[in-house]
C-alpha cells in the first residue's frame, strides 16, 4: 500500500504506484481539471508521474505563484518550436527559465533580429491554442544521439554527452516537436495562456565561452494573467527611460570602449558624481570610528594562496608572471592586504575593535556576455571595509554594522530593504565548527534586531557566510548591494592575533563590510533609481546659469562665484544662444536647478529660478537663493560648518565678500 498525506493533514492509500492526475480526479474531476502539476515531499513533478511510495502530496493549479516558473519554462519550449517551425534548419540549444521570463539560444548562419519577433511570436500564439499534452518519454541515450544527429542539432548531441551515464535521457513532446528537458510541465501547452511576450534579441556564446560559435538568444515573457504582463511591460519600459547607460550619454558622464572592456572611462561631470559618493561615506565612515587605508593593486601568488583566493576563486582574477618568474595578481578583493596592515605591530584587546576602511579598487574577470554597462564590470571600486574584533564584540559589531547599512541606503531613497543569509558553500575553506559559529552569529544579530530574512543555501563566499542587502527601487526592481560578512577563517590563514586579557594570543574575528558594494553599480543604480534626476547634493551640476542677454554676463559670473564660494557645482552658460534652447539643453542634461539672469535681474539682484520637471519659475531676491540653494545642496547628516568652504553660510556676506 502507498500512503499518501495531503496538505490538510488527510491521507489516502492506494494499492500501487499511481500517477498524481489519477489521484487528482480519484478527489474531484474539478481537481483534476484544475491542477497543472504536483509536488511529492515537496519536490515539484509533472502531474502524469507516478508516485511510488509514501508521501506528501500538493497539486498546484496555474494560478498559483508557485507554477509561474512552469509557464516560462513550457513558454520556452513553445518559442523552440515556433522558430524551427518557420525557420528550418535553425537548431535549438538552451531555453531556461530566468528572473522574470525566460530565453532560448539558436544557431542559425542569419541571426535573428527584433523584426523577427512578430512573426515567431503569432507562431506561438497558434501553437498554444493547439493546446498540446506535454508527455514525456525516456529514450536510449545512443538512440537519442543518434537521432538529433540525424536532424543536425550538433548541440543537442554535445548536451546529452554531458549528462552522467547514470540519468535517464528525457525528452517532452508536444504534439509531433519534442525537445531534450529534464522537466517538469503543465499539462499541455493551452496552459501557458496568451500572456506572454517576446521582449529582444541578443548575441550569445554557447555554454558563456568566447572560444565557442556566437549563438542568437531570443528573450521572453510570460504571467499568468494579461494584467500581470502589462504592468511587467510597462515596467520595462519605464527601466529603458531610466538605463543608466542612455543617461550616461545624455549627461556627459561616462563611457566604455573594447581597449578596457568592463571598466569605466569617467568624464568630468561623471567623475564629480563618484567623488560625491566618496565624500559621504568617508564622512559617514569617520564618524562610526574607521580609519581610512590604502592598499597596492598588484601583489604576490604567495598572498592569494595564504588567503585561499589562489584555489578558490582564481578563474575570476587576472594574473601576470614577470621577467623574475614571479606570479602576480590585481587584487580581486582587499580582505588579504589588510590583513597584511592588522599584523603590523602587536594588538591589543584595547585595541578592539579595529575598524579598518579602504576605497580600493579591485579587478575581477566577467565573461564578455556578461558585462552590462556600470552594473556588472571587471574592474570597479568597493567601499570596503575590515573589522577586527574579539568573540564577545562580534554580534555588537554586526548590529552597529546593520544600522549604518540602513541608514546610509535611506539617505539615498531606498527604504524597501531585504536581507538575505548566505550559508556556507560546498567549496570553503575552515572546519564546519567555524562555519557554524559564523552562521549563528549572523543569525543572532538579526534575531536581536527582529529583522525578517531569508536563507540561500550554498551562497556564501568560500571563505565565510554573508547577509546581502538587496534594495528595491522605485519601480520595483531587486538590486544587492551591501555585505556583511563574518571571518574565523582568514585570521586563523594568516597568524594574526591580539592579547587578550590574560596575555594569551588569541585569533580575531574578521568582519568584511561593504555599503555600496561597488561605487560603480551602486552609481548605475541610482541613476535608474532617480532616472537621472538626482537630488541636488548629488548632482554632478547642480546648478546651471544661463543668460539672457549678454548684459547679464557680469552678474551671471558674480553669481557663480558666489555660489561656488558655498561649496556648490555651477555651470555658467552665456552663449549667445536663445533661452529656451538654454533651459532644454540643461533639462536634457538632468542639471536641477536653472538660474535665468537678464537685464531686470541683474539690475535688481535677483534670480528667475527653474526647478527640472517644472516649465514655473519664481524669481528671487539674491541673498534669499543663495541660502536656500546652500541649504538644499548640503549632504543627508550634514554637520554645521560648510566642508567645502571651510565657513559656515554666516560667515559669507551675500555679497560675496567675507565679512
Amino acid at each position: 500500500m502507498i500512503q499518501i498525506t495531503f496538505p490538510d493533514g488527510a491521507k489516502r492509500a492506494f494499492e500501487a504506484p499511481v500517477a498524481g492526475a489519477q489521484i487528482a480526479a480519484s478527489i474531484a474531476p474539478s481537481l483534476r481539471k484544475k491542477s497543472v502539476a504536483m509536488l511529492v515531499d515537496g519536490e515539484l513533478r509533472d502531474l502524469a508521474g507516478l508516485i511510488e511510495t509514501d508521501a506528501s502530496l500538493e497539486f498546484l493549479t496555474r494560478e498559483d505563484p508557485r507554477a509561474l516558473e512552469l509557464i516560462r519554462h513550457d513558454a520556452a519550449h513553445v518559442l523552440a518550436e515556433a522558430v524551427q517551425d518557420l525557420f528550418p534548419g535553425t537548431q535549438a540549444t538552451i531555453g531556461p527559465v530566468i528572473e522574470n521570463g525566460f530565453f532560448y539560444d539558436f544557431a542559425r548562419d542569419a541571426p535573428f533580429t527584433l523584426g523577427d519577433l512578430p512573426a515567431i511570436e503569432a507562431r506561438m500564439r497558434e501553437i498554444v491554442s493547439r493546446d498540446r499534452p506535454f508527455t514525456r518519454e525516456v529514450w536510449d541515450r545512443e538512440k537519442a544521439k543518434a537521432l538529433f544527429r540525424d536532424r543536425g542539432e550538433a548541440f543537442k548531441v554535445e548536451l546529452i554527452d554531458a549528462i552522467p551515464e547514470d540519468e535517464e535521457i528525457g525528452i517532452y513532446r508536444q504534439g509531433e516537436w519534442f525537445d531534450l528537458c529534464r522537466g517538469p510541465h503543465m499539462t499541455s501547452t493551452g496552459r501557458i495562456g496568451q500572456a506572454f511576450k517576446l521582449t529582444k534579441v541578443a548575441g550569445a556564446y554557447w555554454r558563456g565561452d568566447a572560444g565557442n560559435p556566437m549563438l542568437t538568444r531570443i528573450y521572453g515573457t510570460a504571467f499568468a494573467t494579461q494584467a500581470e504582463l502589462d504592468a511587467h511591460l510597462k515596467m520595462l519600459e519605464e527601466a529603458e527611460q531610466r538605463d543608466h547607460r542612455r543617461l550616461g550619454r545624455e549627461m556627459n558622464l561616462f563611457h566604455f570602449q573594447e581597449e578596457a572592456p568592463g571598466s569605466v572611462f569617467w568624464h568630468p561631470k561623471g567623475w564629480s558624481l563618484f567623488q560625491s559618493l566618496i565624500a559621504y561615506m568617508r564622512e559617514r565612515q569617520t564618524e562610526a570610528g574607521y580609519v581610512e587605508v590604502n592598499t597596492p593593486d598588484i601583489m604576490d601568488r604567495q598572498l592569494w594562496e595564504t588567503s585561499g583566493h589562489w584555489q578558490n576563486y582564481r578563474e575570476h582574477m587576472f594574473t601576470t608572471k614577470t621577467e623574475d618568474d614571479r606570479d602576480f595578481a590585481l587584487k580581486p578583493m582587499n580582505c588579504p592586504g589588510h590583513m597584511l596592515i592588522y599584523k603590523q605591530g602587536l594588538k591589543s584587546y584595547r585595541d578592539m575593535p579595529l575598524k579598518i576602511a579602504e576605497f580600493g579598487k579591485v579587478h575581477r574577470y566577467e565573461p564578455s556576455g556578461a558585462l552590462h554597462g556600470l552594473l556588472r564590470v571587471r574592474s570597479f571600486t568597493q567601499d570596503d571595509a575590515h573589522i577586527f574584533c574579539t568573540g564577545d564584540q562580534l554580534t555588537a559589531e554586526c548590529i552597529e554594522v546593520n544600522d549604518l547599512i540602513l541608514s546610509i541606503y535611506e539617505d539615498f531613497g531606498f527604504t524597501d530593504i531585504r536581507i538575505k543569509l548566505s550559508t556556507r558553500p560546498e567549496h570553503r575553506i575552515g572546519s564546519d565548527e567555524s562555519w557554524d559559529r559564523s552562521e549563528q552569529s549572523l543569525r543572532e544579530a538579526l534575531e536581536t534586531l527582529g529583522r525578517p530574512y531569508t536563507v540561500n543555501e550554498g551562497e556564501g563566499a568560500f571563505y565565510g557566510p554573508k547577509l546581502e542587502y538587496v534594495l528595491r527601487d522605485a519601480i520595483g526592481r531587486d538590486w544587492q548591494c551591501g555585505t556583511l560578512q563574518v571571518d574565523f577563517n582568514l585570521p586563523e590563514r594568516f597568524g594574526a592575533f591580539y592579547i587578550d586579557q590574560k596575555g594569551d594570543k588569541t585569533v580575531p574575528v574578521m568582519l568584511h563590510r561593504a555599503m555600496f558594494g561597488s561605487l560603480e553599480r551602486f552609481t548605475g543604480i541610482l541613476m535608474e533609481q532617480y532616472a537621472g534626476k538626482l537630488p541636488l547634493w548629488l548632482a554632478p551640476v547642480q546648478v546651471a546659469i544661463a543668460t539672457i542677454t549678454s548684459e547679464a554676463n557680469d552678474y551671471a559670473r558674480e553669481v557663480a562665484g558666489q555660489l561656488r564660494a558655498l561649496g556648490l557645482r555651477v555651470e555658467e552658460d552665456l552663449r549667445n544662444e536663445k533661452i529656451p534652447y538654454k533651459v532644454r539643453e540643461h533639462s536634457l542634461r538632468k542639471v536641477p536647478v536653472l538660474l535665468v539672469l537678464g537685464k531686470r535681474e541683474a539690475a535688481n539682484r535677483m534670480v528667475s529660478l527653474r526647478r527640472l520637471g517644472s516649465a514655473e519659475s519664481g524669481v528671487l531676491p539674491l541673498d534669499e537663493a543663495l541660502h536656500r540653494l546652500w541649504n538644499e545642496a548640503r549632504p543627508p547628516r550634514w554637520a554645521a560648518p560648510d566642508h567645502a568652504s571651510g565657513k559656515e553660510f554666516a560667515g559669507l556676506s551675500l555679497a560675496g565678500n567675507a565679512v
